[in-house]
């Protein structure tokens, strides 16, 4: 299944689901380390359960840096910005399984209400999962039999739903809620249309100042934004985004390298070549032939 990043129109990740219109998806994938280094902060709707089974990864949730090993795993909720970073490791691997509220909120006013709760911008942006601690290895032990539930019978939606439902209801129980901030949230929507600015507008030249205007926000208070809330100023979200962006057309296209360069933004080909080293370590034609083998 094809892992790369869509964005809907409201800047949200459209996520792939193992069956289509049953928003659930489940798979395991064991990437090269460098390649998760091209992937950009993004969010969507839909509720994240990841198990690390080797290796090492830094869960940036919210502004947040999140350590997972292996054996660990992690529950990030709705609408958070988040990224995934591999450690200092050849290759990792992981199960990855996220579900849509959609799927546990419809039956009835309550449920509904309960979902919106526990999975609204007003509860806790995440939970570290520890296989020592009892109710975190329930959750740990859901993602891998939704994992293989999804292998075993993807065409039974019906246990399928089963295992979402159940999966959630774990960490629904364990999440806490807190009095919504304001503040924090017209932030969070603030930087939602300055990093969806980019992804619509990535392969033109940018400025700060036009960024910063596609949040109706001045110059410093955007370059505040992205630094309080990502780590990173605004052009090397910039930078990090047309490098994921040109990723995707390596490992997806025949297209010459340096056309590949200008789709994404850079202003020559010797300059692209340049700063996909400088954060993958190789050069673009070396990423497309390892990406084919």
């Amino acid at each position: 299944m094809d892992r790369d990043l869509e964005i809907f129109s409201d800047f949200s990740e459209r996520l792939k689901y193992n069956v289509p219109d049953l928003p659930i998806c489940a798979y395991k994938d064991a990437p090269r380390t460098r390649d998760a280094r091209a992937f950009a902060y993004h969010w969507h709707a839909d509720l994240e359960f990841m198990l690390m089974l080797d290796g090492a990864m830094t869960y940036y949730v919210n502004g947040q840096a999140v350590p997972v090993t292996g054996g660990m795993g992690i529950f990030v909720n709705s609408k958070r910005l988040h990224r995934g970073i591999a450690g200092a490791v050849d290759s990792y691997s992981y199960i990855l399984a996220t579900v849509h509220p959609s799927l546990l909120g419809e039956t009835s006013p309550a449920a509904k209400a309960y979902s919106d709760r526990k999975f609204g911008l007003e509860a806790e942006d995440y939970l570290l999962l520890s296989p020592d601690v009892s109710w975190q290895r329930e959750i740990l032990d859901e993602i891998v039999a939704l994992h293989e539930q999804m292998e075993r019978d993807p065409d039974n939606p019906l246990h399928l739903l089963t295992r979402a439902s159940s999966l959630c209801a774990l960490a629904a129980e364990r999440l806490e809620e807190s009095p919504a901030d304001s503040g924090s949230s017209d932030q969070m929507a603030i930087i939602h249309e300055m990093t969806g600015y980019i992804h619509q507008r990535y392969e033109s030249k940018l400025t700060v100042d036009e960024i910063a205007a596609a949040g109706s926000v001045c110059r410093s208070r955007c370059c505040q934004l992205f630094k309080q809330h990502l780590h990173l100023t605004p052009n090397n979200y910039l930078i990090q985004y047309r490098i994921q962006k040109s990723c995707e057309m390596l490992k997806e296209t025949n297209r010459p390298v340096s056309e590949i360069a200008l789709a994404c933004g850079f202003q020559s080909a010797s300059y692209f070549a340049h700063v996909f080293h400088k954060h993958l370590g190789e050069t673009p034609q070396d990423f497309r032939r390892k990406s084919a083998a």
